[in-house]
């Protein structure tokens, strides 16, 4: 079974693969009829503890894309507002056929939970948890580096873009609150992966491991 929990456990061929994949359904996008029969007759459930439309209209539209029903939770005007546990929460949501859960929590480590706790059998993707991951914005952010240090536009279709490859010989840097940024601890991994020179740049107390050194 297939999880998208983060970058870190991603190949430099997983990740090109997933990038080339992005390139031949950005082809989709431009045909009259924008949907391929995938996902036909599965159901994905979009999981969202925590608020985001970018994201989660994201999942459905690539769901869809794929053909595939779509169910959207959101903890708010839930039964997790009156204590439901995670558990009960997605016990609930995979008996009512779900065939994989995209998750976005607050909570460091909960699509990996998901994943290895045995509560549901179907692959999960992560959407965002805590300050730990979000490797999908994470795989977005490559698909745009390639591109653009290709010489192709950032976004639409590119009949011959830069299918095949990885960001080797770039230099990225990455500035901001890397500590708590779950961006781009994702970015540093999968960028790290396909070959980029990865700068962070922020004050000492916002970069990892500041507080273990007392600064």
């Amino acid at each position: 079974m297939k999880h998208l929990l983060d970058t870190a456990s991603l190949t430099r061929e997983d990740a090109v693969a997933i990038l080339d994949i992005a390139e031949e359904m950005a082809q989709v996008g431009e045909r009259e009829v924008k949907k391929l029969p995938v996902l036909r007759g599965r159901t994905v459930v979009n999981l969202f503890f925590e608020d985001s439309t970018r994201t989660r209209l994201s999942f459905e539209a690539a769901a869809k894309r794929l053909s595939a029903d779509v169910l959207n939770f959101s903890a708010k005007g839930s039964s997790v507002s009156k204590g439901e546990s995670l558990q009960d929460t997605v016990q609930t949501i995979s008996a009512m056929g779900a065939d994989a859960i995209v998750v976005r929590h607050s909570a460091a480590g909960t699509a990996q939970r998901l994943a290895d706790t045995g509560w549901i059998d179907v692959p999960v993707v992560n959407a965002g948890d805590g300050t730990h991951e979000h490797p999908t914005q994470a795989l977005l952010d490559a698909f745009t580096l390639r591109r653009a240090l290709g010489g192709f536009p950032a976004s639409g279709a590119v009949k011959d873009g830069p299918r095949g490859k990885g960001l080797d010989g770039a230099t990225v840097a990455i500035v901001g609150d890397i500590l708590h940024s779950r961006v781009a601890r994702s970015n540093v991994h999968l960028l790290d992966r396909l070959g980029a020179d990865v700068h962070l740049i922020a004050p000492p107390t916002l970069l990892p491991g500041a507080r273990r050194r007392g600064r």
